[in-house]
């Protein structure tokens, strides 16, 4: 048998362009379930990755905080733990903090210690503070001072009824240590990580998450110089070593800050080649050619596949020309996105419906447009971007 590992690398310098496992699902009806079929999933895509990183986000896993924010954090320090809770605790009234529940096992190398906790703004400083930003803001830029500026903390979830879960190991080693089986919520993301730039490290597995959004990526983004300076424009800080987190912070800029639809963002991260602008209508080549022009750097750059999700929304996207791989699944209400077909078959193996979208056009699962069995006509996917 011929070395899989020399076809994909012929250079021998431990570099697999082509890895990295993603999988997402969603019941767009609502209806919350547990990661025992996501764990399943991602784990059958094993060999994408090398154990450097694996994690998930799951969203309304927190129903009785609805209202909080969920803090996750990691420490690798007593000190940083005590100086970052002082600072929690003169910006918020912490309703309820807790180590994160976890399960040791021989996978698992020193781990940092995490805690949880639900959180919400102090009233006087919410006063204060959000007359001219809203609380959202607020706590992104608390969260940018943390993980800028003590040392050994990183908070890497903060939405609301929802949280990631992820460090070094496979996916499925993660969910192991996580518990996350017992778990139950209504989306789920994973990511089985081979790092091809940046080492791998706790905080740097996918996915990646600013306030409620969560990115999982496969691929490389090439862009990630220009799209940093752009961000750091608004006042996003690039700490964690790796290129996929200009995406987390590109769509809370574009989606919580600018109130840009998903279809637009999805044009301004994967955007038409001009001489496919230039045949669209006079309107579209307008509306077109201003997002390019506004947000050129954002643009992103290289082979990519993300999955991106926030409350009540999963959004699967490739780079223009699809170098790297999507697959859509649909079985009833639920709305499946893989980085392979084989991995969602084996959670669902009598799907209503399977395909490979088009390069740079969104697929959107909604708990606003629930998926009605029967109803979706796959041939739209001609049509732009493909709601579901």
């Amino acid at each position: 048998m011929r070395d899989l590992g020399h076809i994909q690398n012929p250079y021998s310098d431990g570099k697999v362009i082509d890895s990295c496992s993603i999988f997402g699902m969603m019941d767009t009806s609502g209806k919350r379930f547990s990661g025992e079929g996501i764990i399943r999933a991602i784990g059958n895509m094993h060999f994408r990755g090398n154990g450097l990183g694996g994690g998930f986000a799951v969203y309304g896993l927190y129903p009785e905080h609805p209202d909080d924010y969920a803090f996750h954090i990691m420490y690798n320090s007593d000190a940083a733990k005590i100086e970052t809770e002082e600072y929690l605790n003169h910006r918020f009234d912490i309703n309820l903090a807790e180590v994160v529940p976890t399960k040791l096992n021989e996978a698992i190398i020193n781990p940092p210690l995490v805690i949880r906790y639900f959180a919400s703004i102090k009233p006087e400083i919410a006063h204060a503070h959000c007359v001219n930003q809203s609380q959202d803001d607020y706590v992104v830029s608390r969260v940018m001072e943390i993980n800028t500026h003590i040392a050994d903390s990183f908070v890497f979830s903060s939405g609301k009824n929802m949280a990631v879960f992820k460090g070094v190991g496979y996916p499925e080693e993660i969910a192991e240590y996580f518990q996350l089986a017992q778990y139950e919520g209504y989306l789920w993301t994973a990511h089985g990580r081979f790092p091809t730039n940046t080492r791998g490290w706790w905080g740097g597995a996918h996915p990646f998450s600013i306030h409620d959004w969560t990115v999982v990526h496969n691929g490389e983004i090439s862009s990630y110089g220009t799209n940093k300076r752009f961000l750091e424009e608004y006042g996003y800080e690039c700490t964690m070593q790796t290129d996929t987190e200009v995406v987390a912070y590109a769509v809370d800029l574009l989606a919580r800050r600018h109130n840009l639809p998903v279809e637009i963002i999805a044009k301004v991260f994967s955007p038409p080649f001009w001489h496919a602008i230039n045949r669209r209508s006079p309107e579209q080549q307008e509306m077109l050619g201003t997002l390019r022009q506004v947000y050129s750097g954002l643009l992103l750059n290289g082979p990519f596949t993300i999955i991106l999700a926030h409350q009540g929304e999963m959004i699967g996207l490739t780079d223009r020309i699809r170098l790297r791989p999507l697959t859509v699944g649909v079985k009833g209400s639920t709305l499946y996105l893989s980085s392979e077909e084989s991995a969602i078959r084996l959670i669902c193996p009598d799907l209503d419906k399977a395909w490979i979208p088009m390069g740079g056009e969104p697929i959107i699962g909604s708990l606003k447009s629930p998926i009605i069995p029967g109803s979706y006509n796959q041939n739209s996917a001609a049509a732009g971007s493909q709601g579901i």
